[in-house]
């Protein structure tokens, strides 16, 4: 929610004083408030000195979400190279089925956070088709 404002005549944009606050200002700068609080009591000290400057839970969010999501410019070439991984994944040589599902999840999830998602079955017969050569019956099985 934002900030009760007024807006001069010259186009200026300033908070609006609280002894003009109308019902539905309160409304709003309780629920900018209750929204602050929420986001604060997740972060830990790093991430609330990262966000304490912000007077709106809006302006909070979008900085959280610049530092962990990236603008545009930086999200386009993380999913590029995500999907390369994903693309060129294979089972390393000497590497157990457990060491593996973790580097393929751990790719999923990141493709994931960034709005890139493969269904079930794409993201099964892509682990089915990097299997070594050793593992044919069982993938056949399936």
């Amino acid at each position: 929610p934002e900030l009760p404002h007024i807006i001069s005549q010259e186009g200026i944009k300033t908070l609006k004083p609280r002894s003009s606050y109308t019902d539905d200002d309160r409304k709003k700068v309780q629920l900018n408030a209750k929204a602050k609080h929420v986001i604060i009591c997740a972060l830990n000290s790093n991430e609330f000195n990262r966000v304490s400057s912000c007077a709106t839970a809006k302006e909070m969010w979008d900085r959280l979400e610049v530092t962990y999501e990236g603008t545009n410019q930086v999200k386009d070439p993380k999913i590029n190279m995500l999907v390369r991984e994903y693309e060129m994944f294979s089972m390393k040589e000497n590497e157990n089925i457990s060491s593996m599902f973790v580097r393929f999840t751990n790719i999923i999830n990141s493709l994931q956070s960034l709005n890139k998602c493969y269904t079930n079955s794409e993201m099964v017969r892509k682990i089915l088709r990097c299997l070594p050569k050793s593992w044919m019956p069982k993938a056949t099985a399936i």
